[in-house]
């Protein structure tokens, strides 16, 4: 048999597999030198087999990782903020509160599957264990409990923080850091830092939902920013908005968005860097998902390509480590004196219980083992998850390929409005976050974001198999 025969043999039958469901979405196909070895093939013609089956568009290459199949599931390929908004600012804010009251209300009850909250649900997901016997050792000493942490906060964890600023391409300095009541307040401090109210902010779009209630809380105006689903921020609209004089601030999340799950390309976040320190304006970048992407080593953040301390930077330890404690940080560069005076005159200081645990966690290397399981586990669950969708949702439905995270954006059928289909879902005790609440308007109405971050349980693959079947039947769609 000639050496073409035997890669189209290979790849007819792993194709095979793949269309029968015996490989399903997401599976990791064997290393090119198993694969050889199983076959008794060369490894050019398995590179041949894999090269081919990658140009149908049955698997994808991923760097230092290998190759995967790929879904059925689409990937939305533009921006939806050219298209018309339709409803004002009021009307945005009166829908979100009433959506997040009912939200709020059903994330309390047991008997309801919760799809919308962004935070990891079950004890695998966190270190528990550990962090509860590092949390008495330090309670034993006696001292974390005994004088405020005053701002800047525990030397112990910022220290940590700025050692691990290296792997995100950065050089932080432990001087730098403040310590946080998690990113919520740092985002807070950086905006009241950098703005007063009535001035304009650029965010992306869409966005993560609790900006809106922050602005209005400070009297800002949110600028949305086309956002590409998979490039980010534009930056041609950027540039003209700075050009124009119209921000007082910027913020981004330019690594591992929420909710698009996409990360800017590395000569994106450079150019991000030189605009902003150039017109001499702050950008607010949120990391929160930064040490969660799937592929290493890690994507430098904005921060990383800062020359003139113009890019404030702020994450958490809630998504990966322990959300009760409610530990956030932000450096915020030329911004650092302002920052220190807010936190004080705001809320003071941080636990030094707290503080001092997670830093000593960091320092004993457990987070970064920790991190690696946490990759590859919401890699293998965000896979699966869209798995589903692709086989439950109607024609027509696309969903983002994060590149970190554990969240998915989904664009359903024009037909289909999200809102409808939240209190269609809730009336069946399941909660999902509306596409509406991500914008000021209308031009995500048909959108949705759904995390995936509990248990991929019997349960959770009936709630999204039934999810889609109130989606099939409030657009009139087909399966």
């Amino acid at each position: 048999m000639s050496k073409n025969s035997l890669y189209h043999t290979l790849a007819a039958e792993l194709a095979a597999a793949i269309t029968s469901g015996r490989m399903p979405p997401g599976e990791n196909l064997p290393s090119l030198r198993d694969c050889a070895t199983q076959h008794a093939m060369s490894l050019n013609t398995v590179i041949a087999a894999y090269r081919l089956l990658e140009d149908r568009g049955l698997v994808e290459s991923r760097p230092q990782s290998g190759f995967y199949v790929r879904d059925h599931l689409p990937a939305p390929q533009a921006s939806l903020r050219t298209v018309p908004a339709g409803v004002g600012k009021g009307a945005q804010k009166g829908a979100q509160d009433d959506v997040m009251t009912l939200v709020l209300n059903a994330q309390q009850r047991a008997d309801y599957v919760d799809l919308a909250l962004a935070c990891p649900q079950g004890e695998k997901f966190y270190p528990g264990a550990r962090l509860a016997k590092m949390t008495a050792s330090v309670l034993r000493k006696g001292a974390a409990v005994s004088k405020y942490a005053l701002p800047p906060g525990s030397q112990c964890l910022r220290e940590q923080i700025a050692l691990r600023s290296a792997r995100l391409g950065m050089t932080l300095a432990a001087d730098d850091i403040v310590i946080t009541h998690g990113a919520m307040e740092a985002l807070h401090l950086a905006l009241r830092a950098v703005t007063r109210a009535g001035d304009s902010v650029g965010i992306e779009a869409p966005t993560y939902f609790n900006l809106y209630p922050m602005f209005d809380s400070l009297g800002l105006n949110a600028i949305e920013i086309p956002t590409h689903p998979q490039r980010g921020l534009d930056l041609d609209a950027v540039e003209s908005l700075l050009r124009e004089k119209r921000l007082a601030a910027i913020f981004a999340m330019p690594t591992i968005h929420n909710p698009l799950g996409c990360t800017m390309p590395v000569e994106a976040k450079q150019r991000l860097a030189r605009l902003v320190n150039e017109h001499r304006i702050p950008l607010i970048e949120d990391a929160l998902y930064a040490e969660l992407q799937f592929t290493e080593p890690l994507q430098p953040t904005v921060k990383a390509f800062d020359s003139g301390g113009w890019v404030m930077i702020c994450s958490s330890f809630s998504k990966t480590l322990a959300p009760d404690y409610r530990v956030g940080w932000l450096d915020a560069g030329r911004f650092g004196d302002a920052v220190r005076r807010l936190k004080f005159g705001s809320s003071i200081a941080e636990s030094m219980l707290l503080s001092e645990t997670i830093g000593r966690f960091l320092e004993s290397g457990g987070y970064e083992h920790h991190l690696r399981t946490l990759r590859r586990l919401y890699y293998e669950q965000v896979a699966a998850v869209r798995g589903l969708i692709a086989r439950h949702f109607p024609a027509g439905t696309k969903a983002t390929q994060p590149e970190g995270g554990f969240l998915l954006w989904i664009e359903l059928p024009s037909s289909i409005d999200s809102l409808a289909l939240f209190h269609a879902a809730l009336a069946e005790k399941i909660v999902i976050m509306p596409g509406k609440l991500y914008s000021e308007g209308a031009r995500y109405r048909h959108c949705l974001r759904l995390s995936c971050c509990q248990e991929l349980d019997e349960r959770f693959v009936h709630t999204i198999e039934r999810l889609g079947q109130l989606a099939t039947t409030l657009g009139g769609c087909r399966t």
